[in-house]
Protein backbone atom coordinates (compact mmCIF):
# COMPACT_ATOMS: atom_id res chain seq x y z
CA UNK A 1 0.00 0.00 0.00
CA UNK A 2 1.73 3.80 -0.93
CA UNK A 3 0.55 6.43 1.55
CA UNK A 4 2.02 9.90 1.49
CA UNK A 5 4.91 10.77 3.23
CA UNK A 6 4.15 12.66 6.47
CA UNK A 7 6.99 14.33 6.52
CA UNK A 8 9.13 16.89 4.12
CA UNK A 9 11.40 16.27 1.21
CA UNK A 10 14.22 17.16 3.96
CA UNK A 11 16.01 13.89 4.95
CA UNK A 12 17.32 15.88 8.20
CA UNK A 13 13.29 16.88 8.74
CA UNK A 14 12.54 13.28 9.09
CA UNK A 15 13.15 10.72 12.19
CA UNK A 16 16.38 8.62 11.49
CA UNK A 17 16.15 4.98 10.93
CA UNK A 18 15.52 2.79 13.60
CA UNK A 19 17.62 0.11 12.36
CA UNK A 20 21.12 2.03 11.07
CA UNK A 21 20.08 5.46 12.27
CA UNK A 22 20.95 6.63 9.09
CA UNK A 23 18.33 9.74 7.18
CA UNK A 24 15.52 8.08 5.77
CA UNK A 25 15.19 8.86 1.90
CA UNK A 26 11.71 7.92 0.23
CA UNK A 27 10.52 5.06 -0.25
CA UNK A 28 10.79 3.67 3.24
CA UNK A 29 8.77 1.65 5.68
CA UNK A 30 6.47 2.18 8.57
CA UNK A 31 5.47 -0.29 10.83
CA UNK A 32 1.33 -0.39 11.42
CA UNK A 33 1.52 -1.52 14.48
CA UNK A 34 4.20 0.44 16.46
CA UNK A 35 3.91 3.74 17.91
CA UNK A 36 3.41 5.89 18.25
CA UNK A 37 6.05 7.69 17.72
CA UNK A 38 6.60 6.12 14.34
CA UNK A 39 8.91 2.85 13.88
CA UNK A 40 10.39 3.83 10.45
CA UNK A 41 12.82 1.73 8.77
CA UNK A 42 15.17 1.92 5.23
CA UNK A 43 14.73 -0.50 2.48
CA UNK A 44 17.88 -1.94 3.65
CA UNK A 45 17.11 -2.65 7.35
CA UNK A 46 13.79 -3.80 6.28
CA UNK A 47 14.55 -6.28 4.03
CA UNK A 48 16.98 -8.11 6.95
CA UNK A 49 14.03 -8.83 8.93
CA UNK A 50 15.46 -5.64 11.70
CA UNK A 51 13.34 -6.57 14.89
CA UNK A 52 13.56 -3.85 17.91
CA UNK A 53 11.59 -4.50 21.34
CA UNK A 54 8.29 -5.06 20.39
CA UNK A 55 8.82 -4.47 16.86
CA UNK A 56 8.55 -7.45 14.61
CA UNK A 57 9.95 -8.69 11.40
CA UNK A 58 6.13 -9.91 10.62
CA UNK A 59 3.96 -6.92 11.69
CA UNK A 60 1.83 -5.17 9.43
CA UNK A 61 3.71 -2.19 7.54
CA UNK A 62 3.18 1.14 5.44
CA UNK A 63 5.59 2.46 2.03
CA UNK A 64 5.34 6.06 2.80
CA UNK A 65 6.43 8.15 -0.25
CA UNK A 66 5.14 10.45 -2.34
CA UNK A 67 6.65 9.61 -5.97
CA UNK A 68 2.73 9.33 -7.07
CA UNK A 69 0.61 12.16 -8.72
CA UNK A 70 -2.54 13.77 -6.77
CA UNK A 71 -3.59 16.40 -9.18
CA UNK A 72 -1.86 16.41 -12.44
CA UNK A 73 -0.24 12.83 -13.89
CA UNK A 74 3.01 15.10 -14.51
CA UNK A 75 3.18 16.06 -10.97
CA UNK A 76 3.85 13.63 -8.35
CA UNK A 77 2.77 14.59 -4.75
CA UNK A 78 6.68 15.28 -3.97
CA UNK A 79 6.69 17.77 -6.29
CA UNK A 80 2.90 19.33 -5.14
CA UNK A 81 4.47 19.71 -1.35
CA UNK A 82 7.55 21.19 -2.78
CA UNK A 83 5.32 23.98 -4.65
CA UNK A 84 3.71 24.74 -1.90
CA UNK A 85 6.59 25.42 0.20
CA UNK A 86 8.17 27.29 -2.52
CA UNK A 87 5.41 29.30 -3.19
CA UNK A 88 5.64 30.14 0.91
CA UNK A 89 9.53 30.79 0.86
CA UNK A 90 9.33 33.12 -2.16
CA UNK A 91 5.91 34.55 -2.02
CA UNK A 92 3.15 34.68 -4.89
CA UNK A 93 4.46 35.79 -8.32
CA UNK A 94 7.70 34.82 -7.72
CA UNK A 95 7.63 32.31 -10.24
CA UNK A 96 10.98 32.65 -11.33
CA UNK A 97 12.42 31.83 -8.12
CA UNK A 98 9.80 29.29 -7.25
CA UNK A 99 10.94 27.51 -10.43
CA UNK A 100 14.74 27.63 -8.83
CA UNK A 101 14.15 26.52 -5.73
CA UNK A 102 11.86 23.17 -7.40
CA UNK A 103 14.17 22.10 -9.47
CA UNK A 104 12.20 19.63 -12.12
CA UNK A 105 9.87 22.40 -13.15
CA UNK A 106 10.31 25.91 -14.99
CA UNK A 107 8.88 28.95 -14.51
CA UNK A 108 5.56 28.68 -17.18
CA UNK A 109 4.57 25.40 -15.33
CA UNK A 110 4.78 26.18 -11.97
CA UNK A 111 2.47 29.58 -12.83
CA UNK A 112 0.15 27.65 -14.25
CA UNK A 113 0.07 24.27 -12.78
CA UNK A 114 -0.58 26.21 -9.38
CA UNK A 115 -3.25 28.68 -11.33
CA UNK A 116 -5.72 25.78 -12.47
CA UNK A 117 -5.39 23.52 -9.25
CA UNK A 118 -5.07 25.72 -6.32
CA UNK A 119 -6.28 29.23 -7.54
CA UNK A 120 -9.35 28.29 -10.22
CA UNK A 121 -10.00 25.44 -8.71
CA UNK A 122 -13.70 25.25 -8.21
CA UNK A 123 -13.25 22.16 -6.01
CA UNK A 124 -11.11 24.34 -3.59
CA UNK A 125 -13.13 27.44 -4.20
CA UNK A 126 -16.27 26.00 -2.84
CA UNK A 127 -14.16 24.58 0.07
CA UNK A 128 -12.66 27.75 1.04
CA UNK A 129 -16.66 29.46 0.66
CA UNK A 130 -18.06 26.87 2.81
CA UNK A 131 -14.83 27.85 5.37
CA UNK A 132 -15.67 31.43 5.45
CA UNK A 133 -19.50 30.81 5.74
CA UNK A 134 -18.38 28.48 8.64
CA UNK A 135 -16.38 31.09 10.69
CA UNK A 136 -18.56 33.94 9.92
CA UNK A 137 -21.38 32.34 11.43
CA UNK A 138 -19.40 30.94 14.10
CA UNK A 139 -17.90 34.88 14.59
CA UNK A 140 -21.24 36.25 15.08
CA UNK A 141 -22.35 33.88 17.77
CA UNK A 142 -19.35 34.32 19.94
CA UNK A 143 -18.38 38.31 18.49
CA UNK A 144 -17.01 40.92 21.05
CA UNK A 145 -17.55 44.42 20.90
CA UNK A 146 -14.32 46.59 19.63
CA UNK A 147 -13.47 49.34 22.00
CA UNK A 148 -10.75 51.06 20.86
CA UNK A 149 -8.04 51.45 22.76
CA UNK A 150 -4.83 53.70 23.00
CA UNK A 151 -1.52 52.15 21.51
CA UNK A 152 0.42 50.43 24.18
CA UNK A 153 3.89 52.72 24.83
CA UNK A 154 6.85 50.37 23.21
CA UNK A 155 10.08 52.38 25.32
CA UNK A 156 13.12 51.55 23.78
CA UNK A 157 15.68 48.98 25.70
CA UNK A 158 17.06 50.94 28.59
CA UNK A 159 15.23 54.24 28.19
CA UNK A 160 14.32 55.96 30.85
CA UNK A 161 10.56 54.79 30.51
CA UNK A 162 11.72 51.03 30.19
CA UNK A 163 13.44 51.77 33.76
CA UNK A 164 10.22 52.83 35.14
CA UNK A 165 8.10 49.88 34.10
CA UNK A 166 10.95 47.30 35.06
CA UNK A 167 11.58 46.33 31.71
CA UNK A 168 7.84 45.72 30.85
CA UNK A 169 6.89 45.73 27.10
CA UNK A 170 3.22 45.78 26.71
CA UNK A 171 2.65 44.63 23.34
CA UNK A 172 3.97 41.36 24.36
CA UNK A 173 3.03 41.55 28.14
CA UNK A 174 5.92 40.48 29.27
CA UNK A 175 9.25 41.36 30.81
CA UNK A 176 12.63 41.50 29.82
CA UNK A 177 13.70 39.69 32.65
CA UNK A 178 10.82 37.94 34.05
CA UNK A 179 10.60 36.44 37.41
CA UNK A 180 12.65 33.03 37.75
CA UNK A 181 14.26 33.59 34.79
CA UNK A 182 16.07 31.12 34.43
CA UNK A 183 13.34 28.31 35.10
CA UNK A 184 13.86 26.91 31.55
CA UNK A 185 17.38 25.72 31.73
CA UNK A 186 16.33 23.01 33.79
CA UNK A 187 14.37 21.36 31.25
CA UNK A 188 16.87 22.24 27.99
CA UNK A 189 18.50 18.93 28.41
CA UNK A 190 15.81 16.50 29.18
CA UNK A 191 14.64 14.50 26.50
CA UNK A 192 12.02 11.35 26.72
CA UNK A 193 13.24 8.59 24.93
CA UNK A 194 11.91 4.68 24.81
CA UNK A 195 15.04 3.54 26.28
CA UNK A 196 14.45 5.50 29.56
CA UNK A 197 13.66 3.10 33.14
CA UNK A 198 10.12 4.07 34.48
CA UNK A 199 12.27 6.08 37.56
CA UNK A 200 13.93 8.07 34.95
CA UNK A 201 10.57 8.63 33.20
CA UNK A 202 9.01 9.39 36.50
CA UNK A 203 11.90 11.64 37.43
CA UNK A 204 11.59 13.86 33.94
CA UNK A 205 7.92 13.51 34.34
CA UNK A 206 8.78 15.23 37.84
CA UNK A 207 11.35 18.25 36.73
CA UNK A 208 8.33 18.79 34.34
CA UNK A 209 5.44 19.22 37.03
CA UNK A 210 8.44 21.26 38.59
CA UNK A 211 8.12 23.65 35.99
CA UNK A 212 4.92 23.73 35.18
CA UNK A 213 4.41 24.96 38.95
CA UNK A 214 7.29 27.85 38.78
CA UNK A 215 5.82 28.84 35.10
CA UNK A 216 2.29 29.69 37.26
CA UNK A 217 3.72 31.25 39.92
CA UNK A 218 5.04 33.40 37.38
CA UNK A 219 1.94 33.89 35.79
CA UNK A 220 0.25 34.94 39.32
CA UNK A 221 2.84 37.79 39.99
CA UNK A 222 2.34 39.08 36.52
CA UNK A 223 -1.49 39.42 37.00
CA UNK A 224 -0.85 40.98 40.61
CA UNK A 225 1.43 43.47 39.00
CA UNK A 226 -1.17 44.24 35.76
CA UNK A 227 -4.13 44.06 38.19
CA UNK A 228 -2.65 46.31 41.08
CA UNK A 229 -0.87 49.05 37.88
CA UNK A 230 2.02 48.49 39.45
CA UNK A 231 3.99 48.33 35.94
CA UNK A 232 5.03 52.19 36.00
CA UNK A 233 6.41 52.49 39.94
CA UNK A 234 6.66 56.29 39.55
CA UNK A 235 2.95 56.86 39.03
CA UNK A 236 2.08 54.11 41.58
CA UNK A 237 3.91 56.43 44.53
CA UNK A 238 2.65 59.87 42.92
CA UNK A 239 -0.68 58.58 43.55
CA UNK A 240 0.17 57.16 46.79
CA UNK A 241 1.71 60.64 48.37
CA UNK A 242 -2.03 62.11 47.68
CA UNK A 243 -2.75 60.49 51.23
CA UNK A 244 -1.85 61.92 54.57
CA UNK A 245 1.35 60.54 56.53
CA UNK A 246 -0.63 58.37 58.16
CA UNK A 247 -2.96 56.81 56.08
CA UNK A 248 0.39 56.19 53.87
CA UNK A 249 1.82 54.19 56.47
CA UNK A 250 -1.19 52.35 56.52
CA UNK A 251 -1.24 51.97 52.59
CA UNK A 252 2.41 50.55 53.30
CA UNK A 253 1.58 47.74 55.99
CA UNK A 254 -1.42 46.59 54.11
CA UNK A 255 0.42 46.36 51.00
CA UNK A 256 1.20 42.79 51.21
CA UNK A 257 -2.46 41.77 51.45
CA UNK A 258 -3.45 43.43 48.04
CA UNK A 259 -2.61 39.95 46.21
CA UNK A 260 -5.54 38.81 48.26
CA UNK A 261 -8.05 41.28 47.94
CA UNK A 262 -7.92 42.52 44.63
CA UNK A 263 -7.08 45.64 43.19
CA UNK A 264 -10.76 47.30 43.42
CA UNK A 265 -11.47 46.21 46.84
CA UNK A 266 -7.99 47.20 48.20
CA UNK A 267 -8.50 50.44 46.99
CA UNK A 268 -12.17 50.71 48.76
CA UNK A 269 -10.83 49.46 51.91
CA UNK A 270 -7.61 52.18 51.70
CA UNK A 271 -10.37 54.75 50.85
CA UNK A 272 -12.48 54.17 53.48
CA UNK A 273 -9.88 54.26 55.94
CA UNK A 274 -8.53 58.09 54.55
CA UNK A 275 -11.82 58.99 54.64
CA UNK A 276 -11.53 57.73 58.40
CA UNK A 277 -8.71 59.79 59.11
CA UNK A 278 -10.08 63.27 57.91
CA UNK A 279 -13.38 62.73 59.57
CA UNK A 280 -11.31 62.23 62.74
CA UNK A 281 -9.04 65.09 62.15
CA UNK A 282 -12.05 67.18 61.34
CA UNK A 283 -13.93 65.94 64.91
CA UNK A 284 -10.84 66.68 66.68
CA UNK A 285 -10.56 70.42 65.41
CA UNK A 286 -14.40 70.59 66.14
CA UNK A 287 -13.98 69.45 69.56
CA UNK A 288 -10.66 72.08 69.89
CA UNK A 289 -13.14 74.88 68.96
CA UNK A 290 -16.38 73.78 71.16
CA UNK A 291 -13.11 73.65 74.22
CA UNK A 292 -12.14 77.65 73.36
CA UNK A 293 -16.32 78.71 72.95
CA UNK A 294 -16.16 78.93 69.60
CA UNK A 295 -19.64 78.71 68.29
CA UNK A 296 -19.37 79.97 64.27
CA UNK A 297 -17.03 79.37 61.29
CA UNK A 298 -15.75 82.94 61.10
CA UNK A 299 -14.77 82.97 64.85
CA UNK A 300 -13.63 79.66 63.88
CA UNK A 301 -11.13 81.28 60.98
CA UNK A 302 -9.82 84.08 63.80
CA UNK A 303 -9.13 81.53 66.24
CA UNK A 304 -6.42 79.75 63.79
CA UNK A 305 -5.04 83.21 62.75
CA UNK A 306 -4.15 83.54 66.36
CA UNK A 307 -3.19 80.36 66.53
CA UNK A 308 -0.88 80.33 64.22
CA UNK A 309 0.77 83.74 65.23
CA UNK A 310 1.23 82.32 68.97
CA UNK A 311 2.73 79.13 67.58
CA UNK A 312 5.43 81.39 65.65
CA UNK A 313 5.84 83.44 68.34
CA UNK A 314 6.96 80.60 70.76
CA UNK A 315 8.84 79.03 68.15
CA UNK A 316 11.32 82.50 68.24
CA UNK A 317 11.73 82.81 71.72
CA UNK A 318 12.21 78.99 71.90
CA UNK A 319 15.45 80.31 69.43
CA UNK A 320 16.19 83.42 71.44
CA UNK A 321 16.37 81.15 74.45
CA UNK A 322 19.20 78.98 72.33
CA UNK A 323 21.31 81.53 71.51
CA UNK A 324 21.28 83.13 74.86
CA UNK A 325 22.47 80.29 76.28
CA UNK A 326 25.25 79.88 74.09
CA UNK A 327 25.52 83.47 73.93
CA UNK A 328 29.69 83.21 73.87
CA UNK A 329 29.87 81.08 70.94
CA UNK A 330 30.06 82.93 67.95
CA UNK A 331 28.79 80.35 65.54
CA UNK A 332 25.36 79.52 67.35
CA UNK A 333 24.94 83.57 67.49
CA UNK A 334 25.33 83.28 63.73
CA UNK A 335 23.31 80.21 63.47
CA UNK A 336 20.10 81.89 65.43
CA UNK A 337 20.72 84.68 62.69
CA UNK A 338 20.51 82.14 60.03
CA UNK A 339 17.53 80.86 61.21
CA UNK A 340 15.84 83.77 61.67
CA UNK A 341 16.66 85.00 58.60
CA UNK A 342 15.08 82.00 56.74
CA UNK A 343 11.77 82.21 59.19
CA UNK A 344 11.43 86.45 58.40
CA UNK A 345 11.84 85.11 54.61
CA UNK A 346 8.93 82.44 55.15
CA UNK A 347 11.54 79.43 54.58
CA UNK A 348 11.70 76.47 57.65
CA UNK A 349 14.52 76.71 59.59
CA UNK A 350 17.77 74.71 58.59
CA UNK A 351 20.40 74.73 61.84
CA UNK A 352 20.03 71.84 63.91
CA UNK A 353 19.21 72.80 67.84
CA UNK A 354 22.72 72.84 69.62
CA UNK A 355 23.16 69.84 72.18
CA UNK A 356 23.43 69.81 75.56
CA UNK A 357 26.52 68.15 76.29
CA UNK A 358 28.48 71.36 76.98
CA UNK A 359 30.44 70.63 73.88
CA UNK A 360 31.73 73.93 71.11
CA UNK A 361 30.48 73.58 67.84
CA UNK A 362 33.15 72.96 65.49
CA UNK A 363 33.50 76.20 62.83
CA UNK A 364 32.48 76.51 59.84
CA UNK A 365 34.63 74.72 56.65
CA UNK A 366 36.04 77.30 55.01
CA UNK A 367 35.40 76.50 51.31
CA UNK A 368 38.09 79.30 49.86
CA UNK A 369 40.48 77.00 47.16
CA UNK A 370 38.27 74.41 47.05
CA UNK A 371 37.61 72.53 44.15
CA UNK A 372 33.71 72.61 42.81
CA UNK A 373 32.96 75.40 45.26
CA UNK A 374 32.08 78.03 41.89
CA UNK A 375 29.55 75.16 41.16
CA UNK A 376 27.47 75.57 44.46
CA UNK A 377 25.07 78.47 45.05
CA UNK A 378 24.21 80.71 48.40
CA UNK A 379 22.38 77.72 50.21
CA UNK A 380 24.78 74.99 49.18
CA UNK A 381 27.57 76.95 50.57
CA UNK A 382 26.54 77.81 53.54
CA UNK A 383 25.49 73.98 53.67
CA UNK A 384 28.64 73.40 53.56
CA UNK A 385 30.12 75.31 55.76
CA UNK A 386 27.77 73.97 58.51
CA UNK A 387 28.55 70.32 57.84
CA UNK A 388 31.92 70.87 56.72
CA UNK A 389 31.73 68.64 53.59
CA UNK A 390 34.19 69.75 50.97
CA UNK A 391 32.21 70.78 47.68
CA UNK A 392 33.35 68.10 45.35
CA UNK A 393 31.86 65.53 47.82
CA UNK A 394 28.59 67.18 48.75
CA UNK A 395 27.96 67.90 44.60
CA UNK A 396 28.62 64.07 44.12
CA UNK A 397 25.87 62.63 47.04
CA UNK A 398 23.79 65.26 45.39
CA UNK A 399 23.93 63.58 42.65
CA UNK A 400 23.32 59.85 43.63
CA UNK A 401 20.68 60.76 45.49
CA UNK A 402 18.88 63.29 42.56
CA UNK A 403 19.36 59.95 40.32
CA UNK A 404 17.92 57.30 43.05
CA UNK A 405 15.05 59.79 43.35
CA UNK A 406 14.14 60.41 39.81
CA UNK A 407 14.14 56.32 39.39
CA UNK A 408 12.26 55.52 42.61
CA UNK A 409 9.72 58.55 42.28
CA UNK A 410 10.66 59.77 45.86
CA UNK A 411 13.29 58.98 48.47
CA UNK A 412 13.52 58.27 51.88
CA UNK A 413 15.92 58.76 54.64
CA UNK A 414 16.64 55.42 55.34
CA UNK A 415 17.43 54.79 51.33
CA UNK A 416 19.47 57.93 51.43
CA UNK A 417 21.42 57.01 54.47
CA UNK A 418 22.11 53.64 52.38
CA UNK A 419 23.34 55.71 49.73
CA UNK A 420 25.79 57.98 51.28
CA UNK A 421 27.66 56.19 53.68
CA UNK A 422 28.67 58.83 55.82
CA UNK A 423 28.26 60.61 59.20
CA UNK A 424 24.37 59.45 59.65
CA UNK A 425 23.50 63.46 60.91
CA UNK A 426 25.75 64.83 57.69
CA UNK A 427 23.18 62.68 55.63
CA UNK A 428 20.06 63.83 57.55
CA UNK A 429 21.20 67.89 57.09
CA UNK A 430 22.09 66.91 53.23
CA UNK A 431 18.40 65.26 52.79
CA UNK A 432 16.70 67.67 54.31
CA UNK A 433 17.74 70.78 52.53
CA UNK A 434 17.61 68.85 48.82
CA UNK A 435 13.52 68.41 49.87
CA UNK A 436 13.57 72.15 50.76
CA UNK A 437 15.15 73.28 47.85
CA UNK A 438 13.37 70.89 45.43
CA UNK A 439 15.82 68.64 44.32
CA UNK A 440 14.02 65.56 45.08
CA UNK A 441 10.91 64.51 47.17
CA UNK A 442 9.84 62.44 50.04
CA UNK A 443 8.69 59.01 49.41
Amino acid sequence: MERLASFSNDPFDKPPCRGCSSYLTEPYVKCAECGPPPFLLCLQCFTRGFEYKKHQSDHTYEIMTSDFPVLDPNWTAQEEMALLEAVMDCGFGNWQDVANQMCTKSKEECEKHYMKHFINNPLFASTLLNLKQAEEAQHNETAIPFHPADDPPRPTFDSLLSRDMAGYMPARADFVEEFDNYAEWDLRDIDFVEDDSDLLHALKIAVVDIYHSRLKERQRRKKIIRDHGLINLRKFQILERRYPKEVQDLYETMRRFARILGPVEHDKFIESHALEFELRREIKRLQEYRAAGITNFCSARTYDHLKKTRDEERLKRTMLSEVLQYIQDSSACQQWLSRQADIDSGLSPMVPVPSNSGRRSAPPLNLTGLPGTEKLNEKEKELCQMVRLVPGAYLEYKAALVNECNKQGGLRLAQARALIKIDVNKTRKIYDFLIREGYITKA
